[in-house]
């Protein structure tokens, strides 16, 4: 039997969960002399997340780390499902569909690194970024072209949002 195109998952997609460290950022940690740790995010993956909250999509961060900066970031761009500190990521994300009422094949699971592997092994469309590791890539049904903090959250976003006819360029009603 042949495998179906990533492209054939689009459609279905109802719900998007990413991972935080390596996907809405590119892994890296800026340490300062207080200890506080630093992270930059992609104003673009950002756009893409708000807009697919109002076009009626549900966004999800499953996340190991738990910096409140994060949150506070994700929380400004309409996102309210956040676990952080995370260390059992099947565990949230079963809580979260549960509580939603979604099944997992109408999920986008975005990861890069093996706390996301059993994750990624349970939803309907496994995607990583560019740059994610060998064993992430060899389950993911879509690799992004585009590297971590860099766009890739986007990518998967406008993608399925073109698919389903709601990426149509008409912004300024919701952004004005």
């Amino acid at each position: 039997m042949e495998e179906k195109s990533y492209k054939e998952y689009l459609g279905h997609i109802t719900t998007f969960i990413f991972d935080v460290d390596g996907v809405l950022t590119d892994g890296t940690i800026t340490l300062t002399t207080s200890g506080e740790m630093l992270r930059t995010m992609h104003t673009k993956d950002g756009f893409a997340m708000k807009t697919a909250l109002l076009e009626g999509f549900n966004v999800c961060i499953i996340s190991g780390g738990s910096n409140e900066g994060v949150r506070k970031r994700l929380e400004g761009l309409g996102v309210n499902a956040i676990y952080l500190g995370a260390h059992n990521k099947i565990e949230q994300m079963e809580e979260y569909l549960a509580l939603h009422n979604i099944k997992p094949e109408n999920v986008l699971y975005m990861g890069d690194d093996i706390p996301d592997y059993p994750v990624m092994k349970r939803v309907g469309l496994p995607t990583c970024p560019q740059d994610a590791v060998p064993e992430i890539k060899a389950i993911s049904k879509y690799i992004s072209h585009k590297n971590g903090g860099q766009g890739c959250v986007r990518d998967v976003i406008e993608q399925v949002l073109k698919v389903q006819d709601k990426w149509n360029g008409n912004f300024s009603a919701k952004y004005d």
